[in-house]
């Protein structure tokens, strides 16, 4: 289990699409330590193999205290729309707002193989197509409409940066807050 450093946005391995796993063995495993401790550690509430360069498909997801090790996930039903504001480990500084599905029902296997569901709404659904996301190479960036649309935050608690989040209709700590996620 490791710490690993995280690819960031510039890096063509952000694009690479995970590809099926199919051994559940000891690399696999030692994968998703090495996700779910690097997550931790950023901290973040989601990490995809990609993000540290592996082109498999393979990402975790903790939100309040469940991980989820996601293994060869894909969405099997999603319903509604919801907007807010959405980070990545990959983009750090910045902030948007994104439109996803409101409700996803996931269908993975974990670090065994075994079959499992999850539903999620709210946190955890964001982060789940987030992830998923990330295995088919595209970002959050790529829902955009342009580059203006990006928020930069966490670059310290300063008077200006809270009074252009407060123009935008936005609360600073929370954009802060989705930053670190």
């Amino acid at each position: 289990m490791s710490v690993l450093p995280i690819l960031t946005l510039g890096d063509p391995r952000l694009r690479l699409r995970g590809e099926p796993v199919e051994s559940f063995n000891r690399f696999l495993h030692g994968l998703i330590d090495d996700l779910t401790d690097t997550m931790r550690h950023a901290p973040g509430v989601g990490l995809a193999a990609p993000q540290l360069g592996e082109a498999l498909n393979v990402a975790v997801v903790e939100v309040g205290d469940r991980l989820f090790e996601l293994v060869n996930p894909r969405i099997v039903r999603a319903e509604g729309d919801d907007r807010d504001l959405e980070g990545c480990l990959s983009i750090p500084g910045y902030v948007a707002y994104v439109t996803r599905r409101e409700r996803v029902w996931v269908v993975a296997q974990n670090r065994f193989g075994k079959r499992y569901k999850v539903a999620g709404s709210a946190l955890l659904g964001r982060a789940l197509q987030h992830e998923l996301d990330h295995l088919d190479g595209r970002l959050y960036i790529d829902y955009l409409g342009s580059p203006d649309e990006l928020i930069p935050v966490g670059r310290g608690e300063d008077e200006e940066e809270d009074a252009e989040l407060s123009r935008r209709g936005i609360d600073p700590e929370q954009a802060r807050a989705v930053a670190r996620a």
